[in-house]
């Protein structure tokens, strides 16, 4: 089986000089650090031979946390994307069968946002962006990003939400507990909890081609599905959704397996969501390319629905 992998990320050593110092919040040991950080930065000889080794076909490549969400300036910030941008698209052009791009947007300038996802898209052949959750707090329901919404409508490629943006707030539930900051329990709340404002604040009604991808099995929402609803029947609302908040899970809102080398996570994932709302990915390097498609190729489901998540969803969705 051929695999195409979503969430795959890189690092450009010329652009974190380019921008402010992040302190680094999730405690990890010396050797995962460093490995993380030799493959970040390498296309050529650590990354193809894994994906070679794993029946991987493509990775759709997407700059690392905390992305261009660092910058404070907004126009340093588009400076930075497009510098982000042309090196992913030189990199995607050295290998154009192996790699594909999701492009880094200067959300700080919702503008230049739109005007950047247009030259990566028409210019660069890229399939989509990728976004680090908000954006110095401001979330993806603020007025500013109708356009945007309006631009991947009409080019026709999904939004990637992605958590890591520098955060906010300070969670109280957090407070002298580090571990449970970033991908180990906060992130997964944050970003399933931006694409429910993305639901409630009815984005998906205004742009009913838009499609939101969640990786890690959909930051926790897939499971919830029933909970949502029937919360949602006792609340009193200014402007009521044209669904139930379920129904845009699965359509408007699709996920990757990213991260999640569950098994039966992939087959709840699956019965939830639905099998063509399910892509396959890796969270490379953070997570093991090997480790990632065992999870699918032990799942307990049928050969045409593993043959979706591994990769027909993906080229429906991305137009590979």
């Amino acid at each position: 089986m051929r695999y195409i992998a979503l969430e795959e990320a890189f690092a450009l050593p010329e652009l974190a000089a380019r921008q402010p110092t992040v302190p680094m919040r999730i405690r990890v040991t010396d050797e995962y650090a460093e490995m993380c950080g030799r493959k970040l930065v390498d296309f050529e000889e650590y990354r193809l031979p894994e994906m070679d080794a794993n029946g991987v076909d493509i990775q759709v490549l997407s700059l690392t946390v905390p992305g261009i969400q660092a910058d404070t300036a907004p126009d340093r910030a588009v400076d930075n994307a497009v510098f982000a941008n042309d090196a992913l698209a030189e990199v995607v052009g050295r290998h154009p069968a192996r790699f594909r791009g999701f492009a880094a947007l200067p959300m700080q300038d919702p503008g230049a946002a739109v005007a950047e996802l247009d030259r990566c898209v028409r210019q660069l052949g890229f399939v989509g962006a990728l976004v680090n959750d908000h954006t110095r707090g401001r979330y993806l329901d603020d007025p500013a990003y109708e356009e945007l919404w309006s631009a991947l409508e009409e080019l026709g490629v999904p939004l990637y939400l992605h958590p890591g943006s520098v955060p906010a707030d300070d969670w109280h539930v957090m407070r002298g507990r580090p571990e449970m900051y970033g991908a180990s329990w906060s992130w997964q709340a944050e970003t399933g909890g931006h694409a429910m404002r993305l639901v409630y604040a009815g984005v998906f009604d205004r742009h009913p081609r838009a499609t939101l991808i969640l990786g890690h099995l959909g930051e926790f929402l897939p499971f919830q599905r029933s909970r949502l609803d029937s919360r949602y029947r006792t609340l009193r609302v200014d402007t009521p959704l044209l669904r139930m908040p379920s129904e845009y899970i699965g359509t408007n809102i699709v996920l990757t397996t990213s991260g999640v080398l569950d098994p039966a996570a992939i087959e709840a994932a699956v019965l939830t969501a639905g099998a063509d709302a399910v892509m396959f990915s890796v969270d490379y390097p953070y997570e093991d390319t090997a480790a990632a498609v065992a999870s699918v190729e032990k799942a307990n489901l049928s050969d045409d629905v593993k043959e979706r998540i591994a990769h027909r969803n993906a080229r429906r969705v991305l137009g590979i």
